[in-house]
């Protein structure tokens, strides 16, 4: 049964924002549901216990990796407090499989709980999956290339545009823009932005950089020194235009001096492209008034006498 767009975005807020209330409502209900500890199917939304024996890990679950201590320290907290919000489910036959929640589930199996406070609902394939994609990105704790790639899943699945897929996890499009193009890097560097070692800022930088190994030559420099993203753009700009970086270089001071005379005389910006030996002198204007002034000033050094 195909998923009709639009439809997920209020039945995505109910499920997810809903279900603490839910157990809230129903908390004198649950303890009479400990009976049902080996899950008994209900999935009319009252919080059941669901021994964790019966209950897999979603297979398209977005994130892919978890942070060990942030792990811990929900596993200290529910061996103390319990779990406080049930996970989702959806039934698969005598089993049931996460929706949202996989990181209670996790830290429940650390604290050493049996069983977990959890809603059982009944979902096709196709909402499981796109409902478990869309939870996880607005939530916001998927790494930068988890979320790009939940992303473009979206979009190639569902058909979903980039302004269809901002509005339904509350960012902009740009903002999505930017974070798909981090999918276009060759492996290496999106290895290390995966791996939280190469901001997300810095591998945006490295896009325009064709070649795979000067790509990942470029972000290993950046990470080494430290740089900002400002100064790791110009890093890569000077890649991209080395032989216009080195005339500018070469350049002399009697040079340098001449186009600083050039642009107190004309009063715009001029710049030089090449060396003493050859190469070219741009004079900028930005209103005809400018080129106005330039022409007086050609005209009042034509008018000049040239001392021999």
């Amino acid at each position: 049964m195909a998923v009709k767009k639009g439809g997920l975005g209020r039945g995505l807020s109910a499920l997810l924002s809903g279900a603490e209330e839910e157990y809230e409502n129903a908390l004198g209900e649950t303890n009479a549901s400990d009976s049902n500890a080996g899950g008994s199917g209900n999935t009319s939304g009252t919080p059941v216990e669901v021994s964790l024996s019966l209950i897999d890990p979603n297979v398209n679950q977005p994130r892919k990796v978890f942070d060990e201590a942030a792990m811990l320290e929900l596993a200290n907290s529910i061996r103390m407090h319990g779990v406080i919000s049930p996970i989702i489910l959806v039934p698969t036959g005598e089993r049931y499989m996460i929706i949202a929640g996989e990181r209670r589930y996790r830290a429940a199996k650390k604290a050493g709980l049996m069983t977990v406070p959890a809603i059982v609902r009944n979902y096709t394939p196709q909402q499981v999956k796109e409902i478990s994609l869309i939870e996880n990105l607005q939530r916001e704790d998927l790494n930068p290339i988890e979320t790009a790639n939940a992303i473009k899943q979206l979009m190639e699945e569902y058909k979903y545009t980039q302004e269809e897929v901002a509005d339904r996890i509350g960012k902009s499009r740009p903002a999505i823009a930017n974070t798909l193009r981090l999918l276009t890097l060759s492996q290496p560097v999106i290895d290390l932005v995966a791996q939280g070692l190469l901001s997300p800022g810095h591998a945006r930088c490295l896009v325009v950089v064709g070649d795979a190994e000067a790509q990942l030559a470029l972000a290993k420099t950046g990470i080494d020194k430290k740089v900002s993203v400002r100064e790791f753009e110009k890093m890569v700009k000077a890649y991209l235009t080395p032989k216009a970086e080195k005339a500018k270089q070469e350049q002399s001071i009697e040079l340098k001096d001449l186009i600083g005379r050039m642009q107190r005389t004309f009063a715009t910006k001029v710049s030089a492209l090449g060396n003493d030996r050859r190469g070219r002198i741009y004079i900028d204007y930005y209103t005809r008034d400018d080129l106005d002034r330039i022409v007086d000033l050609m005209n009042q050094l034509e008018k000049t006498p040239i001392e021999e």
